[in-house]
């Protein structure tokens, strides 16, 4: 019985969710009875389960809003938001019932007679409810119990393509299953070191099975953000009510999946921007149409994958941003000086609003203005290494970008060294890597405001020291600088290391409570020869190095250390290398899933394709030789041992070019394109001082396979998109 009621419990929370949306989404398309339908459906549902397991308070409730919906559906009577408002009551009563019944096995004995009169009203004003709704008491299960067979069919309709799995059981999974990557990794390691063929093939047959469980496993706790998005248009509704306010909800982007761990951590500061972008944002009716607005607000979420991340925007049409108005507050409160605002961007001043307790609100209501909501989001997002960031203009409204990790439990990472210590970097925040050697490691390093730095591509990139961050001894030699450039917050820098090892999936273990306290560190993981290594938390660092600040210090870097935002913003990261006829060619670094280089003998020839054994899948290979060179090209000579391979992605899908050598990534900011000079090509540029040719992705995979989804018109190669090979 428990079992069931455990079925019982779940759809019924499921089928409350669905009516608030549904609800909500009548009151704004009164006609439809599709919706009006569904809800019948559902509530009938929940009242019929109930009467099979006893529950009798919450039968009653639910018969009384069934026949509101009976009503509706007859056309009997229209919806009206008293009429809304009562049945998003009952939804409400409904949920704190199942939450009973889930911590006690019984509904308690609350009275939910005045709610029952008020349904009963709707459907026929004045008049009184049945005296068995109002007094209906809850049956025992033991007292009529039928089949459990029955009870199976009446809780609900399982289909027989998905099954509901316990959340403890997932993690447990996802543990066993990092255990399975740490022991993978130790034994690939070790099969480089010992060089028996047999070993060596049962060692790449883990690999690879451990790959695709990893996955597979990934895969079951990946849930669409529109699990959390769905009570939102009630949040919306109430509020907006509440605020004398009309507010128009649209959500894009609603399948957009991440780890469900991480879709826990952002319920809260989201539903915080909502609120906040109602209170503050979005204006009465009679202000917007004063300023030749329509006289309804619009809030859009707006939810997609980017560069191995997970992109979240909010976004209102309302009074926007006043950045003079945000200097003045910092100013009045001592968070900066007044010569200090006058040198800021309005970038740098729109991110004075995360500080703790800033708030420019005029009024405190009980929905926000006390200053202590934007710094708990933002220092929430930072706790799943995430960023947020905050755009506008006044009296045009605001958006909100917050960039989120897909997944936490097992990720690429670069390892590097320190002194004898290795420590793992994310790649999300990983840029490029950069080598100076010779003179360059002596002469390259300068220092302006008391801040070392790197002229890269002729923009200054600060640098932060590993073993300075660390408090360690520097055992770096002066004929040698490897430097990591990394993304913190909104800024560049360079971090200094002694070493640079090799890329690894880790597995992300957390810190224990001796650790935790340092700013720096965001974890441990097990490296494969069973060693421990400490994985960098690359804000942390920034936050050492002085790059990006804590608190009322944040931005006192000196501006000219940095380029300006907007200068950044012109500028595109690159993939260059070495096309057909030793010619120079380059694509868009956001488009690349991934780059890789494979064995010769891998690559297999089945009919016309050319096909890899890749991550589970069979990926096919196309050359860019064969593909640009429009006369038949003269035969090729072998191909080199290593093959070097751009790896693009859409959906669950991988395609690999074959290009003939990986030369640069580099950012340029693509200023008067020639036009171009052959089919495949975007057009001729100057990068880093050489004439370049724009390579055109997706012709170029549409001449290889005109049929394949991947290649098709308008799909953009690289949703799956991740910096860093």
């Amino acid at each position: 019985m428990e079992e069931v009621v455990r079925e019982f419990l779940g759809e019924s929370r499921e089928n409350c969710d669905q009516i608030d949306l549904d609800l909500v989404a009548l009151e704004q398309h009164p006609d439809d009875s599709g919706v009006v339908a569904r809800i019948f459906r559902a509530i009938h549902t929940i009242k019929g389960t109930c009467g099979f397991l006893g529950f009798g308070r919450l039968e009653s409730v639910a018969h009384a809003a069934e026949n509101v919906l009976s009503a509706l559906r007859d056309e009997e009577i229209a919806p009206t938001p008293e009429l809304t408002t009562t049945l998003l009551a009952f939804v409400d009563v409904a949920r704190g019932l199942l939450d009973r019944i889930d911590t006690t096995g019984d509904e308690g004995d609350a009275d939910h007679g005045e709610l029952v009169a008020q349904l009963t009203r709707l459907v026929r004003p004045g008049a009184a409810p049945p005296a068995e709704l109002v007094e209906a008491k809850p049956a025992p299960i033991r007292s009529a119990p039928p089949s459990k067979a029955a009870l199976t069919i009446a809780v609900a309709e399982v289909g027989e393509t998905s099954i509901r799995v316990e959340v403890a059981l997932l993690d447990k999974l996802m543990n066993l299953v990092g255990e399975l990557v740490l022991a993978r990794n130790q034994i690939v390691q070790f099969t480089g070191v010992h060089g028996d063929a047999t070993f060596l093939g049962a060692a790449q047959q883990l690999n690879l099975i451990t790959t695709e469980l990893q996955e597979g496993v990934m895969k079951t706790r990946m849930q669409p953000i529109g699990n959390i998005w769905q009570k939102f248009p009630r949040v919306v509704r109430d509020l907006a009510l509440a605020c004398d306010k009309r507010v128009e909800l649209v959500m894009e982007g609603e399948a957009t999946e991440l780890d469900k761990t991480l879709l826990e951590a952002i319920k809260d500061p989201l539903t915080h921007l909502v609120r906040n972008a109602i209170d503050h944002g979005i204006e009465t009716p009679d202000t917007r149409i004063a300023r030749g607005k329509p006289a309804q607000g619009r809030l859009v979420l707006r939810a997609y994958h980017e560069g191995g991340q997970v992109n979240i925007e909010v976004t209102d049409d309302g009074a926007g941003l006043d950045a003079q108005r945000i200097r003045d507050k910092a100013i009045e409160r001592d968070i900066i000086t007044a010569e200090y605002a006058d040198r800021m961007s309005e970038r740098e001043v729109f991110r004075l609003v995360f500080l703790p307790g800033f708030s420019t609100a005029s009024v405190i209501t009980n929905v926000s203005g006390r200053g202590v909501g934007m710094d708990v989001v933002r220092t929430n997002i930072e706790r799943i290494g995430g960023t947020i960031e905050l755009a506008g203009t006044r009296g045009l409204g605001s958006t909100i970008k917050i960039k989120i990790p897909l997944t936490l439990a097992i990720i690429p990472a670069l390892v590097v060294a320190c002194g004898d210590n290795h420590y793992a970097i994310p790649q999300a925040s990983l840029l490029e890597l950069v080598r100076l050697a010779g003179d360059d490691a002596r002469d390259g390093v300068e220092t302006l405001y008391g801040t070392p730095v790197y002229r890269l591509r002729g923009k200054l990139l600060p640098l932060v020291y590993l073993s300075d961050a660390l408090g360690q001894p520097n055992t770096g030699g002066d004929d040698e600088v490897h430097i990591i450039v990394l993304q913190a917050d909104d800024r560049q820098f360079g971090l200094v290391v002694d070493t640079v090892c090799d890329t690894e999936e880790i597995v992300v273990k957390p810190l224990g409570r001796h650790l935790k306290s340092i700013p720096v560190f965001a974890g441990a993981t097990i490296m494969g020869d069973g060693k421990v290594a400490l994985i960098l938390d690359v804000l942390g660092l920034a936050k050492r190095g002085r790059v990006v600040a804590e608190g009322q210090t944040r931005g006192r870097l000196d501006p000219a250390v940095l380029a300006s935002a907007s200068e950044r913003a012109e500028l595109q990261t690159l993939l260059v290398f070495r096309g057909p006829d030793d010619g120079r060619m380059a694509i868009p670094l956001a488009q690349v899933a991934r780059l890789e280089e494979f064995p010769r003998r891998v690559l297999e020839r089945v009919g016309p394709e050319l096909l890899v054994q890749y991550r589970g899948e069979i990926m096919p290979v196309v050359e860019l030789a064969a593909l640009l060179v429009e006369r038949r090209p003269a035969p090729r000579p072998a191909w080199p041992e290593m093959v070097q391979v751009v790896v693009f992605a859409h959906a669950d899908r991988h395609v690999g070019l074959i290009v003939e050598e990986i030369l640069d990534i580099v950012g340029d900011s693509l200023a008067s394109p020639r036009a171009p000079g052959r089919p495949g090509v975007l057009g001729s540029v100057v990068i880093a001082g050489r004439v370049t040719e724009l390579l055109d992705v997706e012709a170029v995979l549409r001449r290889a396979h005109p049929g394949a989804a991947w290649a098709q018109p308008g799909d953009g190669a690289g949703e799956e998109a991740a910096h860093g090979a």
